[in-house]
């Protein structure tokens, strides 16, 4: 097991603890490089589609994960980031101004939302976000002179001031360093005061109030910023699928988005991708499991829902750190086998929550 001895105030200030965070993370960038010269079109495609779903992980793991304001109408913000992407490109916008239009607009319809949603939380946090999605999506089906309505509305390839990125491979690169990009700008922000703000409003509101944090303030922020990384998403899907359309950006899309992220394991960066991946290779290995599966039950319509719905309980009940906590655990029963205690993880209860103006 490692153990990591501080002699320096610049150890904490580091992205890279150690050795082995630069080896293995070396590695993976490495296999992401050379992913478009070995791997099919296909399986680049989903790739690519696992980076998408990882930058708007990244933005509802800030605002759920290390804010605690849970939000059911995500795909709300996703959906704002790709229309305004899709007008902007089809008027002829270089790629980089629309990209920063959709996330700055989505970014400000977060604090629209934010601010009246700062008097509530919990399921009525819940409530309210589930509804601002209602409404953006009947928004997008009625204004059919900008959105095209149920009809859907194409939308042209990337055009970075000359350079069209119209191939899988070259969109690949696209979606890798934007990627890139954001997961080393959520990954300073929590390392910032801002980030520890957000940390302390979501294991008590009441402490983090009494040290002199603006709650509404913090809160504001942290949705601005999942929103506009939503956005920013929501730009590359719509790139990626040339055409969208509002039932695209559905409630079911919502759930979706917060399954990613209570799978993929509440309050790490790590779970964000766990969580893509997730999303992304569930579907695929469900259709290849049917076939194999008595017809009534590999041939009912339900099927997919039914899974997703097992696999979100047995999270919750037996494993709430998600996919990166069961990491954790192997990797942690690995380096000290054989002295590994049964024990060494079982819950216990927690007194952060504590409500103390009752």
């Amino acid at each position: 097991m490692r153990f990591i001895f501080k002699t320096d105030y610049a150890q904490d200030l580091r992205l890279a603890k150690h050795g082995g965070h630069v080896f293995w993370y070396s590695l993976l960038l490495l296999a992401l490089l050379v992913a478009p010269f070995i791997v099919s079109e296909y399986w680049l495609a989903q790739v690519t589609f696992i980076l998408i779903y990882s930058i708007v992980g990244l933005g509802l793991m800030l605002l759920a994960g290390f804010t605690g304001l849970f939000s059911l109408g995500h795909a709300a913000f996703l959906g704002v980031g790709a229309y305004t992407q899709a007008v902007l490109t089809n008027m002829g916008v270089p790629f980089p101004i629309s990209l920063v239009c959709a996330g700055g607009l989505s970014a400000a319809v977060g604090i629209v939302v934010g601010l009246p949603a700062m008097r509530v939380k919990g399921i009525y946090l819940g409530m309210a976000t589930l509804s601002f999605g209602f409404i953006v999506e009947e928004i997008f089906a009625r204004w059919e002179k900008v959105t095209g309505g149920n009809a859907g509305i194409h939308i042209k390839a990337p055009d970075l001031f000359g350079f069209k990125a119209d191939t899988g491979n070259s969109f690949y690169w696209l979606c890798l360093v934007i990627t890139v990009a954001s997961t080393f700008t959520i990954m300073n922000l929590l390392r910032s005061p801002t980030g520890r703000a957000f940390v302390a409003i979501r294991d008590s509101e009441v402490s983090a109030q009494s040290m002199g944090i603006h709650l509404a303030r913090y809160k504001s922020m942290s949705f601005a910023i999942s929103a506009g990384l939503a956005g920013i998403g929501g730009a590359l899907y719509a790139h990626k699928l040339q055409f969208i359309s509002p039932d695209q950006f559905s409630i079911l899309q919502s759930i979706d988005l917060l399954l990613m992220v209570v799978v993929g394991g509440v309050g790490s960066i790590h779970g964000a991708f766990f969580g893509a991946i997730f999303l992304i290779t569930m579907p695929q290995l469900i259709a290849g499991v049917k076939d194999y599966l008595p017809a009534v039950i590999g041939q009912a319509p339900g099927l997919q829902g039914f899974v997703y719905g097992a696999v979100l309980i047995a999270f919750v009940l037996f494993e709430p750190l998600g996919l990166y906590g069961r990491w954790l655990k192997v990797r942690t029963y690995l380096q000290l086998f054989p002295f590994y205690r049964a024990g060494m993880f079982k819950r216990q209860k927690s007194f952060q929550k504590s409500d103390r103006l009752k």
